[in-house]
This record gives C-alpha cells, sequence and structure tokens, in this order.
C-alpha cells in the first residue's frame, strides 16, 4: 500500500511524533502567522483610534469657531452697553481701543516667551552630557 503523504499526515500528529526540522518549520510558520495577525490587529486598533481622533478633532475646530462667534457677541453686546451712557461710535471706538491694548500686551508677551525659547536646544543635557564625557576622559587617563 502507498504511504500516505507525509507532510499532510503529521499536520494533525502529535508533536512527540515530530522531527526537529519539522517542529522548527512549523514554529517559522506560527511565528510569521502571529506577527501577521499582530499586524492587522494593530492597524485595525490604529484606524478606529484615527477615527476617533478625527471626530475629536472636528468637534474642537467647531467648538472653537463657535466660541469666536460668543466672543464677538460678547464684544457687541459690550458696545451696546457703553452705548447708553456714550455715542454708539464712541463706545465702538473705546471697545475697539480696549481689545487691540489687550492685544497689544499679549503680543508683547509672546515675543517674550519666544526670545527666552530660541534656540530650541537642551542646553541643560547639552553641559550634562559635556561634564559626563570630560569625567571618562579624566578616568581614562588615570
Amino acid at each position: 500500500m502507498d504511504e500516505p503523504n507525509r507532510t499532510t499526515s503529521t499536520l494533525g500528529a502529535d508533536a512527540r511524533e515530530l522531527s526537529t526540522g519539522e517542529l522548527v518549520s512549523r514554529l517559522g510558520e506560527q511565528v510569521s502567522r502571529l506577527v501577521r495577525d499582530e499586524l492587522s490587529l494593530a492597524k485595525a486598533e490604529l484606524q478606529e483610534k484615527g477615527k476617533r481622533a478625527g471626530q475629536g478633532a472636528a468637534m474642537g475646530g467647531t467648538a472653537g469657531v463657535l466660541a469666536w462667534f460668543g466672543v464677538g457677541a460678547l464684544v457687541a453686546a459690550g458696545i451696546a452697553a457703553l452705548a447708553l451712557v456714550v455715542p454708539l461710535w464712541a463706545s465702538a471706538l473705546i471697545v475697539a481701543g480696549v481689545l487691540f491694548a489687550v492685544a497689544g500686551v499679549l503680543a508683547l508677551t509672546a515675543v517674550n516667551k519666544v526670545k527666552h525659547a530660541v534656540p530650541p536646544i537642551p542646553e541643560q543635557a547639552i553641559g550634562s552630557t559635556r561634564r559626563d564625557v570630560e569625567v571618562v576622559k579624566e578616568s581614562a587617563h588615570r
């Protein structure tokens, strides 16, 4: 009688009956399958997280636009309230002046912060690394 095909008969065989070569071959196949499955899972997870991040960003952008309109409405309300005391054109000029003054202070503060942040080099880390190199050099010379 013909002997059954060895590869098909060993697929269901007990691991103790397999040769080392067959076991290594199976290990390679299983590791390869495991890696592919893990990559597929990671891809699906990242797609889901990306979708959620996109939805969150869209909602955040919408919230920002609505807040901007709210600020505009508050400015208009401030102008209207001030118009009860002074003419409308004067109240609009006063509110605009206050807004420009606040914007100017914020701009100067921003420029000052940016100047202190530039250049973006980790000076403390570089200094510490240089000291470490010097210590190692001194130890090597001894």
